[in-house]
């Protein structure tokens, strides 16, 4: 790998997903994989498979659909989870482990109870024993941010000679500050005898609000990988936002000497498909990917945004994926029209069975609202992958009854295992009426963590895309629901989130 390049290294399908409530069912992290390897993205984290079974299964069903972007699996210093990672690779075309153990003095005392010699000893064997399956092995002294400067100048020296190709410096908890951040990742570089022989990467937590500008304080102090996220997902206050990190890149070429090999058109898909199956939504000021990124309203602003673009705007909308011209099928568009479609927008269908049933989805939606944009096909494909969840519950009939001045009420019919059972409910208003109802067929117990509604484009007859998110019995789901009447698509989303809690391909959230 030539040295301008920065690896864009992707851990949202690991970091990520620890956000609580942002656990993923296989095939979703199937479908977010497969859009980060048509961004380009170098390496995909795709979980931690000695976790539980569930990610062991994650992590190998992404290695086997991706061929032209690294799959990497994280593990422990510890042989068994080593030797899970690489069973759970083994499909991948380019797999790489990446282990890790913590080197800061409060780390090894109150969590290793390991003296500063026992941590280096194990380091070095985590990678021999991951380069029995690999030749491409990262490391992470996990807390480098609080570590020693000169211990940890000793671990990665060892790890080096014991065949570590990527040495990643994590700020776990979002302490440092770019200044400090960029100078150690230089003396790293500088102080390790054989640091030419490694490349190497950080990590960056957003407590401070500072993951991306440690980020970009490293990768100016020779770091030339960068772990991110989509969105900035991740644990507590997040991760470094991967848009963020390769428009900063790409856009001040004048600061940065290397470039990353990101396809940016790909960037505004890829965060609206992990928005809706996270279920975490966009702040409409985020930067790049937020919905009034581009958006200008001050008179002074839009004046010389007329005039000439590049008075106000430093980046091109299109270039990371804000398509201008977004109608595109009606009701009376034909089956090809809507594959075609579905090809330019990236999104790949499993069979031909599930193309007409996304196209009998598609026509339904046509009759209700006249014209289809590409945001309502990604939710009309995110509906059809949430129908495709086994499903113990389905939704047959929903009759809701609000008046000003009368207590809503709501009578819904599910068929259970086939068998229909219906119940009704009064609420506050219609969706805790249909929620209440549905809660009355099938004591669930579930505790509701998060009801949101996003609006998917403009317009009254627009759909609603809801998210709902249940715990119970220390699991934590999402479910979602689109529909042009909001109180049906969060009954959908509803039952959508009770058949995860009741499906044995949902995995326990990882923080559990």
């Amino acid at each position: 790998m030539s040295q301008d390049h920065l690896i864009i290294f992707d851990t949202t399908l690991r970091d990520g997903e620890q956000s609580p409530g942002a656990s993923m069912t296989r095939e979703e992290k199937v479908r977010i994989a497969r859009q980060l390897e048509r961004m380009r993205v170098d390496v995909i984290e795709a979980g931690f498979p000695a976790a539980s079974n569930g990610d062991f299964e994650s992590v190998k069903a992404v290695a086997d659909a991706i061929r032209d972007s690294t799959v990497c699996g994280l593990a422990r210093a510890l042989e068994r989870d080593i030797q899970r990672a690489g069973e759970a690779l083994r499909g991948a075309r380019s797999a790489r482990i990446h282990t890790f153990i913590a080197t800061s003095a409060i780390h090894m005392e109150k969590k290793l109870r390991m003296t500063p010699d026992q941590v280096i000893e194990q380091a070095v064997k985590a990678v021999k024993w991951a380069r029995q399956y690999t030749d491409n092995v990262e490391f992470s002294p996990e807390d480098a941010g609080r570590s020693d400067p000169d211990f940890l100048c000793r671990v990665l020296e060892a790890v080096i000679d014991a065949g570590a190709a990527t040495l990643n410096i994590p700020d776990t908890v979002g302490y440092s500050l770019p200044g400090q951040f960029g100078e150690l990742i230089r003396n790293l570089r500088n102080r390790i005898p054989n640091a030419d022989r490694a490349v190497f990467s950080v990590h960056c937590h957003n407590d401070l609000g500072l993951a991306v500008a440690n980020s970009l304080s490293a990768v100016l102090n020779g770091a030339r990988q960068v772990e991110c996220t989509v969105n900035g997902l991740g644990e507590r206050a997040g991760n470094a936002a991967l848009e963020e990190i390769v428009m900063a890149v790409r856009t001040r070429q004048d600061v940065f000497g290397c470039e990353t090999r990101i396809d940016a058109t790909q960037i505004v898909p890829a965060s609206r498909l992990v928005s809706g199956i996270t279920g975490f939504t966009v702040q409409p000021n985020k930067a790049i990917v937020g919905a009034n990124a581009f958006a200008h309203e001050s008179g002074i602003h839009q004046d010389g945004v007329l005039k000439h673009r590049e008075t106000y705007e430093i980046m091109r909308a299109e270039d990371v994926g804000w398509s201008a011209n977004k109608m595109v099928l009606g009701k009376h568009s034909g089956r090809n029209a809507f594959r075609t479609r579905l090809t330019d927008l990236g999104i790949e269908l499993d069979s031909e069975e599930a193309l007409n049933a996304a196209f009998a989805r598609f026509k339904e939606l046509a009759d209700k609202k006249h014209d289809i944009f590409d945001e309502d096909l990604h939710a009309l494909v995110s509906d059809e992958a949430a129908a495709n969840t086994p499903e113990l519950f389905k939704l047959v009939s929903l009759k809701v009854c609000s008046e000003t001045g009368e207590i809503p009420s709501a009578r819904v019919v599910i068929a259970e295992n086939g068998q229909e059972k219906n119940g009704s409910a009064e609420g506050s208003g219609p969706v805790d009426a249909a929620f209440r109802a549905l809660e009355s067929i099938v004591n669930s117990g579930a505790e509701l963590q998060l009801y949101s509604v996003n609006n998917i484009t403009t317009g009254t007859d627009a759909q609603g895309e809801v998210t709902v998110r249940l715990s119970r019995g220390g699991r934590i789901v999402n479910g979602q629901g689109a529909d042009t009447d909001i109180v049906a698509a969060s009954a959908k989303a509803y039952l959508h989130a009770l058949n995860k809690l009741h499906s044995k391909l949902e995995r326990a959230h990882p923080q559990v």
